[in-house]
């Protein structure tokens, strides 16, 4: 029996209760590694090549996953990957229990973590377009946003307690990992994800993942102006990546921070998240997407300046200004993600998810590697404006010099054509969709 789209929806929302438990856990791992590594070593080229390791299977691994998301089951994909994150973390737990916590197989394990996770990613990201309808698709990526904005708020400050009590014993914060993913388990399991319905065509070709890959890659091509999106994502992602890597050294080092501190940065970006991802939830329609997504990338760097020039140990101040860029953040990006929902086709969506997180994050491995060296190169703080500056001007080229305002263009006709069909079907079939809202 096929799912009516309210069902879909509800499955969904009952599956992101599941995934969010999950990513606390991942999360309050995450923390206490990268915590443990800044001040086991001090360094922070060693940050740079734990966040380069964690790069590159989001850059190998999901052009493979997201075909494989497009053609096997959804669910088996993320029971499988989820699975063995837990394990792995539990292997990293006895590691610890028995003294063996080598730097080098810390960031090992964390690289092997990474890899399931990008197996995973396009496979949950190509759940909404399936389960969720065109209407909802902006609110359901503000609610995502808002689940995860929760989760990142307290899960630093979890992180940050548990390794206060537990102090040299951080194989005991591990553990938490297991526990969330059992818990997640419990609605994976239980819901129903629409499979989609192949033609006699499709089941008797043999299609190979290059000539798929080759699909998604010609479907970005076609599309006037995705390219430039995508590439815009990118290059974002490159010139914040020294901040994003080098914050808890910045924190440690340069305002000589504990990491209670480093986790009041995180919670207090998290909560203007929230903020954002509220906005972003009520708001039912958004006009001129990609104009919010090119001023709110511009703002969000003019916003870290005066994080980066306050003095030292002056975190209130980091915590004011950076504030604004974080309640943006979540609405950029998820009119972002709806724009890429909207316009390509749900048999594509799969491996159109796993190229645009390819490419989005190709450069950003440069980008984590550099930052460490040219930190010790020019000073921290130098760097940071930089790069700031750069972010600052980068989204004005994008505008003027590419295609990306027909994508705009696009998406509106798209969202007006769905609303036309609505109302066709609202005149035709006012039985079912009643059903439907009920």
């Amino acid at each position: 029996m096929e799912q009516t789209p309210t069902k879909g929806y509800q499955h969904y929302i009952f599956f992101l209760f599941g995934q969010n438990f999950s990513m606390l856990g991942s999360l309050i791992v995450g923390f206490t590694i990268t915590w443990w590594l800044t001040i086991e070593t001090g360094s922070a080229v060693v940050l740079s090549i734990s966040v380069f390791l964690m790069f590159i299977p989001q850059i190998v691994v999901t052009p493979f996953s997201g075909v494989l998301s497009d053609r096997w089951s959804k669910k088996a994909i993320i029971a499988i990957s989820d699975s063995l994150q837990a394990a792995v973390t539990f292997l990293l737990f006895i590691f610890f229990l028995f003294g063996i916590n080598n730097v080098w197989l810390v960031l090992g394990i964390n690289f092997f973590r990474a890899s399931l996770f990008a197996f995973q990613l396009p496979a949950v990201q190509s759940l909404i377009p399936v389960m969720v309808p065109k209407k909802h698709l902006s609110r359901v990526n503000g609610f995502n946003f808002l689940f995860s904005g929760l989760i990142f708020t307290i899960g630093p400050l979890i992180a940050a307690t548990l390794l206060e009590i537990f102090k040299n014993n951080v194989e005991q914060i591990f553990f938490i990992d297991i526990i969330t993913f059992l818990i997640a388990l419990i609605p994976l399991v239980l819901i129903k994800i629409p499979s989609r319905h192949k033609t006699v065509t499709e089941e008797a070709t043999k299609k190979s993942f290059v000539k798929d890959f080759k699909t998604g890659l010609l479907t970005i091509k076609l599309i006037p102006g995705l390219f430039a999106m995508i590439a815009f994502a990118m290059l974002w992602n490159f010139i914040h990546r020294p901040w994003a890597v080098l914050m808890p050294y910045f924190v440690r080092y340069t305002h000589g921070g504990s990491a209670l501190n480093l986790a009041l940065l995180m919670t207090s970006a998290q909560v203007g998240s929230v903020v954002g991802s509220i906005i972003m939830s009520i708001k039912k329609t958004w006009k001129h997407k990609i104009k919010i997504n090119i001023i709110g990338a511009s703002l969000f760097f003019i916003c870290q300046i005066p994080a980066i020039l306050a003095p030292k140990g002056n975190f209130l101040l980091m915590i004011i200004a950076l504030f604004p860029a974080w309640v943006l953040f979540p609405i950029t990006v998820g009119l972002y993600l709806s724009i890429l929902q909207t316009v390509v086709s749900k048999d594509k969506i799969g491996r159109i998810m796993s190229i645009d997180h390819m490419i989005s994050m190709a450069i950003a491995p440069i980008g984590a590697l550099l930052a460490g060296p040219l930190s010790e190169i020019m000073g921290i703080v130098p760097l940071f404006l930089v790069f700031a500056i750069i972010g600052i001007i980068q989204p004005l080229g994008i505008w003027f010099f590419t295609q990306i305002r027909q994508l705009e263009v696009l998406d509106r006709a798209i969202m007006m054509e769905s609303e036309e069909i609505v109302e066709v079907e609202e005149l035709t079939e006012p039985l079912q969709i009643a059903e439907i809202v009920e």
